[in-house]
């Protein structure tokens, strides 16, 4: 089909040597020039949608930055037609509603694993695999994340199992739709079992990665925590993004040596 099969990508609407083979993923593309102002020399290369895109560079290699919108749909979109454009290394950003009791607003999180209460994820691997993130891409948050961190309450670096999913408001008001005996049972099991926060494309992410064998990860900024609301514990919000941002800017140049090394 000449559509999607010509050079100029059918939704991001980029070219091959457009985008860099490291890509950062952001939802909101608002939030697209901000992180790349922590690039070098970045200009905008396309939009459309909610596809904002930007490329600069990092210790000397092509970077980008690309909004996904909202969900593992748009997400996986994106992720496929960067991967046509040439790029192999995604690190997901983005806001999230904390989970377990230890994780406070401010706190960021990075995925070591996506349950998969969404549907995107389907369409690319049988239910029974797990989404996961590549091991090297994960290490590269951790340790940028650390560095970032402290051993304080909203300031923390978290490592876990995260939930995604499709109804933003299925997490805020599960009791007020009618599959609430579904959904209500399932998150409590999914708290018992020690996940920490809930997002909204992780899954998808990392099902694409898996499928197309590229490396992906994701950290995410907890602005509250629905449990501890929930339970009238204190808590703190955070309206800020900015150590996961700078968090997965760390993250790429950590990966960068190494492949460097490799």
């Amino acid at each position: 089909m000449a559509l999607i099969q010509d050079d100029l990508r059918f939704h991001l609407r980029i070219r091959n040597g457009d985008v860099g083979r490291y890509v950062i993923l952001p939802g909101d593309p608002g939030r697209v020039p901000k992180i790349a102002e922590l690039l070098d020399g970045a200009v905008q290369v396309a939009q459309n949608r909610e596809y904002n895109i930007y490329t600069g560079s990092l210790l000397g290699e092509k970077v980008s930055v690309c909004s996904t919108g909202i969900g593992g749909p748009s997400a996986a979109i994106a992720v496929e037609e960067l991967i046509m454009s040439g790029s192999d290394t995604f690190i997901r950003i983005g806001t999230s509603g904390g989970m377990d009791m230890k994780v406070y607003g401010g706190d960021i999180i990075v995925a070591s694993g996506a349950i998969r209460s969404e549907g995107t994820s389907r369409e690319y691997l049988p239910i029974e695999y797990p989404a996961v993130p590549d091991f090297d891409v994960m290490c590269a948050l951790k340790q940028a994340g650390d560095a970032l961190s402290s051993d304080e309450n909203g300031n923390r670096c978290h490592v876990g199992v995260v939930h995604c999913k499709d109804s933003f408001y299925g997490e805020i008001d599960p009791n007020g739709v009618p599959v609430s005996a579904t959904l209500a049972p399932a998150w409590d099991a999914y708290v018992r079992a020690g996940c920490l926060t809930s997002e909204m494309e992780s899954a998808a992410l990392f099902a694409v990665a898996l499928s197309r064998h590229v490396r992906a990860g994701a950290v995410f900024t907890a602005l509250w925590n629905v449990e501890r609301s929930k339970a009238g514990l204190p808590d703190k919000v955070c309206e800020t993004s900015e150590r996961a941002i700078k968090c997965s800017v760390d993250a790429i140049k950590l990966l960068i040596e190494k492949d460097r090394n490799a």
